[in-house]
């Protein structure tokens, strides 16, 4: 993990600029990464939760980002939310919601990726849900990077992305609100997606 005292230091030295950042194989920094989603709640309010256990490949090249791969998995029975009230996570966890006795383990893997605008990406791929796989875009934003830094000496880079899909499609369709309705629970899932990865060691580290 990054810590957080170094960040000043690594600002303060300038350590590089992500023009600088080099191609190659990227594995998620899970203590800098976050899996949001959020559905509608009776017209009301947007419910919120999280999958704090989930992990991320990525074969990137700042030069080429539209040659980006990349392969992402989720242990679905991680489902966290704040304040459930009690037996609710189970619920979700069981048959008429993520069902994740029988699905442990929901996946997504690129099958393309456009560039949109200077650095924003289209990352096209296959979402594997509920025993359903099915595509879904994700619009992503690539935030930069730098190669190494001393207090952090692999390359390091992040992105944000958000995308959304129905449930009903992947076969979850409990609480559905009848249409012109919103008595119920949304079909429609919105993804926040927050990742830094850590990349190729710093040509430039310090040896010991």
């Amino acid at each position: 993990m990054l810590a957080l005292g170094c960040i000043g230091a690594i600002l303060a030295t300038g350590a590089s600029r992500a023009s600088d950042v080099p191609a190659g194989a990227y594995t998620l920094d899970k203590a800098h990464a976050s899996l949001i989603f959020r559905v509608d709640h009776l017209g009301f309010s947007h419910f919120t939760a999280r999958f704090p256990e989930f992990d991320a490949k990525l074969q990137f090249d700042p030069a080429k980002p539209e040659q980006a791969r990349v392969e992402v998995t989720v242990a679905s029975g991680s489902l966290a939310i704040d304040n459930a009230p009690a037996g609710f996570l189970d619920d979700l966890r069981g048959p008429q919601w993520l069902d994740t006795g029988k699905f442990p383990q929901m996946s997504f893997r690129s099958t393309k990726v456009e560039r949109s605008g200077t650095r924003g990406l289209r990352i096209l791929g296959e979402l594997q849900l509920h025993g359903v796989q099915r595509p879904v875009t994700l619009n992503a934003s690539f935030n930069g990077g730098y190669a190494g830094h001393p207090m952090d000496p692999h390359a390091r880079i992040g992105f944000s992305a958000r995308g959304s899909f129905k449930r009903g499609d992947f076969g979850i369709t409990a609480g559905i609100p009848a249409p012109g309705s919103t008595m119920g629970v949304g079909d429609e899932v919105e993804v926040i997606v927050e990742a830094e990865f850590s990349g190729p060691a710093w040509s430039q580290k310090p040896r010991t």
